[in-house]
Formats: structure tokens, sequence, C-alpha cells
């Protein structure tokens, strides 16, 4: 599914101990997940190394047919991740990223899977 035009819906949890899902795009590559977001958002602060995540892929022609991944974050870097998020944005949009915001720092966070399951119906 990693090929279609889905988004991944991710889990984590708040400092509180509430849970926070998000939708996000996402890339698979070499048996990781990597997603971007800007320093300073919601998932910036819950998205640290080492920390737990779950994520629900649904196929967008069938939602009854999903991938469950649980894993850990194990990069949080700002290289590469201005790249990274045109690059996602061209698998999305076509086009660069269009919604920067002056003074904007984003990040990439790669999640390392360490179980997966599905439906398939």
């Amino acid at each position: 599914m990693s090929e279609k035009l889905t988004f991944a819906y991710i889990a984590t949890v708040m400092k509180d101990g509430s849970p926070q899902v998000t939708p996000v795009w996402f890339e698979y590559l070499d048996g990781k997940i990597k997603i971007n977001t800007a320093k300073g958002r919601v998932k910036a602060h819950t998205l640290r190394s080492g920390v737990p995540v779950a994520m629900a892929i649904a196929d967008p022609a069938n939602p009854y047919r999903f991938v469950q991944v649980r894993g850990r974050v194990t990069e949080v870097t700002e290289k590469g991740a201005r790249d990274h998020i045109d690059k996602l944005s061209h698998k999305y949009l076509g086009q660069p990223y269009p919604h920067s915001q002056p003074g904007e720092v984003r990040l990439m966070v790669t999640i390392e899977p360490t179980s997966a399951r599905g439906m398939n119906e």
C-alpha cells in the first residue's frame, strides 16, 4: 500500500497520557517508515527517539483492507527534512511542498516497525 496515495494514521501519547492520532504522508523505504512534520507541532513533541508508535494504513479503494504497524521512533532529524517533505509532496500533490511557513524548520522522523498485521477483505 505504500505505493498508493494513502494516508497513514499515526498514534502517539501526549505527556498527560492521552492519545494523539494524526493523518500523515509517509514513505516506506528499506524496512523503515519515514514521515515529516514541522518543529513546534504536536507531532514533533510526541515523536521523540525511542517512543513507541502505532500506525494504521487503509487501502483508499477498500477501507476494510488495512495494515496496522507498531514500532519505535529511531531518529528525528532536521538533516534532509526539507528535501523529504518536497519528495512526499511530489508523491501526494505532484508538486514541491506548497505550505511552508517563513522560518519553518522541518523534521524527518524514522520509525522502525516491530510488528505489522493486516486485514485483507
